[in-house]
Order: C-alpha cells, then structure tokens, then sequence
C-alpha cells in the first residue's frame, strides 16, 4: 500500500490565510510586519529564492524591505547593510541570503544580526534560548524548516508524543536544531541524530516511528530500511538530469520503493519547502506581534534595537488535515 502524501503546500496555503488575518489585526492597529532580505551578488539562485520571499510577503500583507549589494561589497559594506536593517523600524524579522561572497566572514555577519529580528530563526542567541526551554514556552524565533516539519506533521494528525525519531544529516538548519524541537516537553519525541559516521544507518532508520532524511543523497533512505507505516519527512536536496528532457530535477532522499512501505511520506518537492516559508513568515509576523507587546522578550540586547515580547506567542494551532492523498 502507498503512503499517504503530507501535503506541504495545502498545510502552508492555510498558515498564510491565518497569518494573512494576524497581519490584518497588526495594521489595524498601525503596525506593519516588515521582511527585509540583505542579497549579495547576483547568483541567479538566490535572487530567485529572495523573489519568492517576497511574493509570499505580498500574499499575506507583510511589507518588503531589500537591501541588494554587489558582488564585490567589503566585508563593512556587508555589515553596514545589517545594522540597517537592525535599526529600521519598518523591518520586524529579516534574513541574510546565503552564500555571501568568498573573503566575507560569514558568521561574524550573522552574528550582527538583531536576535529579535532573526526571522531564520537560526541566531545562536535565540538557538540558545531554545536549548534554554525545555519546558517553557519558546517566544523567540524559531528555525524555520524544523519548525515546519513539526507543523506539517501535527497538521495532519500525527502524534509525535512518544515516537521514536531518526534523523540524517547534522546540519545547522535542520539536522542539528530539529532535536531541540522535537525533545522540548510539548512534543516529547525521542531522537537519534546520525550522519555520515554513523555505522549500521539502516539497523536505527528501521526502528524509527518517523524518519527526517535531510543528508541531500538521493535515495539515501530505501525500502529495505523503512518500517512498515513510518511516516517520512524528505528534506534533502539533490539535482540530477532528467534523461528525457535533459533538464535539472529535484530529487529527494527518499527512494520511491521506501514510500510504497511507509505510512506517510512528504513529496519532494513539494513538502517541507512550502513550510519553510511559511514559518519564516510567520517569524516576521510574530517578531511584529512582540514589539507591539512593547518589550524584547528576553530583555535588551546590547548593540540592537529591542524587539519585543507578545505573550500567548507559540506554537501554531490550527485545522488539522486527514487523510491525505496516495502516492
């Protein structure tokens, strides 16, 4: 029997129509949420990966700020556009568009970047502050796709309360932050991270309740290692030829004769992506939604302009989606 699809860009859509109202209820009181993007250079693949960025913003109501510098900006010119956009009041959450340039310090840029505006989600303070709180509420901005991925799930009636969760890759954006996400108390998962030395790969992915496969090798996770049932999360990223057209594909890495076993199965493309952006509209929205509370919601942060606290800020509740469709 075929999984069952966990629909990203159905889940997504209705995130936006609930983020199009919050936006709505903010103007009303004369705030206007603001995603700011810093873009350097002309790689055709970030400039299209902004764009879209900002048509989602255009979706919802969220106002547009962009800071484009050229490829051969300095280091200061870099940091110069991020303080920017710390003290532009018009920009409540923003992002720095990677990869910046050869000879740019990369992580001292991302450093600069105001905790309370961090709309990746992915700043060491407010990864910190998830390591922090465990058992509390989590008012500072969340890594987009982990946090997406556990929308996507929950959205469609999976409990995760208990599940045993395997996990590929050790990356910064979702491998290594997911666990954090996925251990607090209001989930209450298990989680077993592996990665590239990891021995017996397929004995831990075959016990596994849910399988997050983000190492961007194709097929990494096949049929003979998946439990019967599994729900699985497809994250990576790789491109191959398409033979017939002789075009660049997607492909994921979940090998089609794993998704005839499993219980669900997100599609790639198609799954996580649409969440991702999603939730990093959603951490503009409800960095807005702080600073209209009035304060920053773990006080000052020396060198940056205070965002602020909203109580009641947490996680999404919303329509839960069932069945979905069959592979």
């Amino acid at each position: 029997m075929s999984a069952q699809i966990l629909d990203g860009k159905g889940v997504a859509s209705a995130i936006k129509g609930e983020l199009k109202e919050r936006v709505t209820a903010l103007r009303e009181r004369g705030v206007v949420p603001g995603l700011g993007t810093l873009l350097v250079g002309e790689d055709p693949g970030s400039q299209w990966y902004v764009a879209g960025k900002h048509r989602d913003c255009a979706e919802v109501g969220i106002a547009s700020i962009r800071e484009d510098l050229p490829a051969d900006a300095t280091q200061e010119d870099i940091e110069a556009a991020v303080r920017r956009l710390n003290e532009d009041p018009a920009c409540t959450g923003y992002i720095v568009q990677l990869p910046l340039p050869k000879g740019i310090d990369t992580n001292r840029v991302l450093e600069l970047v105001d905790p309370d505006k961090d709309a990746d989600g992915l700043h060491p303070t407010n990864l910190g502050r998830l390591v922090l709180r465990v058992n509390e509420e989590v008012t500072s901005s969340l890594p987009c796709t982990p946090r997406g991925i556990i929308e996507l799930v929950e959205r469609h009636g999976i409990k995760l309360a208990g599940k045993e969760i395997v996990v590929l890759g050790r990356g910064v954006t979702v491998g290594r932050p997911i666990g954090l996400l996925l251990t607090r108390r209001a989930v209450n998962a298990t989680v077993t991270l592996t990665h590239t030395g990891t021995t017996d790969l397929a004995a831990l992915v075959k016990r596994a309740d849910v399988v997050v496969a983000a190492a961007g090798v194709k097929g990494i996770v096949s049929g003979e290692m998946v439990k019967p049932g599994a729900v699985l999360i497809d994250v990576g990223v790789s491109r191959e030829t398409d033979p017939e057209t002789g075009k660049s594909r997607v492909v994921g890495d979940v090998s089609p004769e794993a998704a005839e076993i499993a219980g669900w199965v997100s599609p790639n493309p198609g799954g996580v992506g649409p969440m991702t952006r999603a939730m990093l509209l959603a951490n503009v929205v409800e960095s807005a939604e702080r600073a209209l509370a009035g304060s920053s919601a773990f006080g000052p942060t020396p060198g940056c302009v205070p965002a602020g606290r909203c109580p009641g800020v947490g996680r999404w509740r919303g329509a839960v989606l069932r069945p979905g469709r069959r592979t």
